[in-house]
C-alpha cells in the first residue's frame, strides 16, 4: 500500500513571515526539540500579541546526517520581533513541489522519496531546504495512521 497521500504537484508560494527555534538536532531528539520550540514560540508570540497565520512547520537545511540544521515554529500574521531566543524570519517566495504525506512520521521518507523522484523525471534541482507542515495535532487525533503532513520541497 503506498502511504505517499497525494502525488506531487508544482506550486509557487509567496513569502510567508515566520517565528522559530533554529538548533542542530540530533535525529533522534527532533521530537522533543519540536515540543520545546513550538511551545517557546507559541509563548513568545504571545507576550507580542502575534498570532499563528498558519499550522506549526519545520525547515531542514542540508542532508539529515546524526544530525540536522532545522528551525521550527508558526507562520505568523505581520512580524514578529526576535525575543526569548526565538526568531522571526520568512519562508522564501519560491517555486516547490508539494505532497501531502498521511500516516506516522516515521514513514515521512517515503514521501521524500516520492518529491524527489518527481523532481529527477522532470529534470529539476533539488533545493538545499524543505519544510514540513504538520496538519495533525498527535493530542487530538491519537492515531498515527491518520496524521497529515504538507511536504514543500523547493527546487532550483
Amino acid at each position: 500500500m503506498n502511504d505517499s497521500g497525494a502525488y506531487p504537484r508544482k506550486v509557487h508560494l509567496p513569502e510567508q513571515p515566520v517565528a522559530v527555534v533554529r538548533e542542530r538536532v540530533r535525529m533522534d531528539a527532533l521530537t522533543d526539540f519540536f515540543g520545546r520550540a513550538f511551545g517557546t514560540v507559541m509563548a513568545a508570540a504571545q507576550k507580542q500579541g502575534a498570532a499563528p497565520a498558519g499550522p506549526p512547520f519545520a525547515l531542514y537545511r542540508g542532508k539529515p546526517g546524526e544530525t540536522i540544521d532545522v528551525e521550527a515554529g508558526f507562520p505568523m500574521a505581520g512580524n514578529f520581533r526576535d525575543a526569548d531566543g526565538v526568531a522571526g524570519g520568512t519562508l522564501p517566495e519560491t517555486e516547490a513541489l508539494e505532497a501531502m504525506h498521511t500516516g506516522p512520521y516515521d514513514t515521512l521518507e517515503n514521501t521524500y522519496n516520492a518529491v524527489l523522484g518527481q523532481m529527477q523525471a522532470e529534470g529539476l534541482t533539488p533545493g538545499d531546504i524543505m519544510w514540513e507542515y504538520y496538519l495533525s495535532d498527535p493530542e487530538t487525533e491519537p492515531d498515527p495512521a491518520k496524521w497529515q503532513t504538507r511536504v514543500i520541497w523547493p527546487f532550483a
